[in-house]
């Protein structure tokens, strides 16, 4: 197999994304033929070498799953949580294989979400040298027209920085004061759609994400998940370059 990274070897155990996975280096959890490594970008051969987390012997994956997943409003996204609330693990306690979240949807928000143990294509979607654009449907209390499209698409300066959207189309008004709109955007930062809105003046009264890159919400009702098809997985892949 030759020489891998470590971050990338244990991601593709599906124990870690490699961003976590170097905080395991780091810690000093990881061990390579009996010696702790935490110099990160350390090179191993995973068939040659015995590589172990917290003592525990990593087997390579037989294969690799693939989840896209409708979470509901009031859901963390997080895979356990030390507080006992709601949170993506309690939908998948029934599987074996050690799953991970792709990204984050904040808890009052919706809609499409990938889970996965593949740590490689966990870290690619979520970096942002990638771009993955993600779809939003969000319902919006304030009066919402043409020139806030305009806003948006140029870019709107936020405490972090500019943010822009890529695409923005106004698709219910309800009333003057109440509007359903498609914004699509590329970056991942914190309720970003959110504080997008309220620095025009508005209020987000729903945020469902629709679509992941390739990856479209569909009809799948909330809380229900499904197996990504081989279709969409390769057009993942090629989004990503993975090969």
């Amino acid at each position: 197999m030759g020489l891998i990274r470590l971050n990338k070897i244990i991601a593709d155990a599906g124990l870690a994304s490699r961003r976590s996975a170097d905080q395991l280096i780091l810690d000093g959890r990881v061990s390579v033929d009996g010696n702790i490594v935490i110099e990160l970008g350390s090179k191993f051969d995973p068939e040659t070498n015995k590589i172990e987390v917290d003592g525990e012997s990593l087997n390579p994956l037989k294969s690799k799953t693939y989840i896209a997943f409708n979470k509901p409003a009031g859901v963390i996204s997080t895979m356990s949580d030390p507080e006992g609330r709601q949170n993506l693990g309690d939908y998948f306690r029934e599987r074996k294989d050690r799953l991970f979240h792709v990204g984050r949807l904040d808890k009052d928000s919706e809609g499409l979400i990938l889970l996965t143990n593949d740590g490689d294509l966990a870290h690619r979607a979520t970096h942002p040298s990638y771009g993955l654009e993600k779809r939003y449907l969000v319902e919006i209390e304030g009066e919402f027209n043409k020139s806030n499209v305009d806003q948006l698409l140029q870019g709107v300066r936020l405490e972090d920085g500019l943010a822009r959207a890529l695409k923005v189309v106004i698709v219910r008004s309800i009333s003057k004061n109440h509007h359903w709109v498609e914004i699509t955007i590329h970056e991942g930062r914190y309720h970003i759609i959110r504080r997008l809105i309220e620095e025009l003046g508005m209020k987000v009264l729903r945020l469902v994400r629709i679509d992941f890159g390739p990856i479209n919400l569909g009809d799948m009702k909330v809380g229900r998940h499904r197996v990504l098809n081989e279709v969409e997985v390769t057009n993942l892949f090629n989004l990503l370059k993975i090969k």
